[in-house]
């Protein structure tokens, strides 16, 4: 079968159109693989169960005999510290979780006041 000679040069054209869409689509329009927005959506989860649990954090460290104590070695730990100390205090576990949550004990310590330097 023969092909007229104007098939070849369009045959070309759509495929390199079709490379050029598909850069500019994935990388300024927007376009994301189906791995990408299930972690864009998992991290959004995520982020709003760390929001929704931050009232247990404050909660925990008001109701805490020794929070004048425990904010005082927080206080005295070095910026890059404070998280650990927030969680060793036990504020930032969630009740049947066996150890604390490192986003929460950054968001009670944003909430507390505690993240400043």
């Amino acid at each position: 079968m023969t092909l007229p000679e104007w098939t070849k040069p369009g045959i070309y054209g759509a495929i390199v159109g079709a490379i050029i869409l598909a850069i500019v689509g994935f990388n300024w329009g927007g376009w994301t693989t189906g791995g990408t927005a299930e972690k864009l959506a998992q991290d959004r989860a995520d982020e709003a169960v760390t929001t929704a649990m931050v009232p247990i954090c404050l909660t925990s460290s008001k109701a805490d005999p020794e929070r004048a104590a425990k904010i005082a070695i927080i206080n005295q730990a070095t910026r890059f510290k404070r998280r650990d100390a927030v969680m060793d205090t036990g504020w930032a576990t969630l009740p049947g979780a066996e150890k604390p949550d490192r986003d929460l004990a950054e968001a009670c310590m944003e909430e507390l006041g505690l993240d400043a330097t």
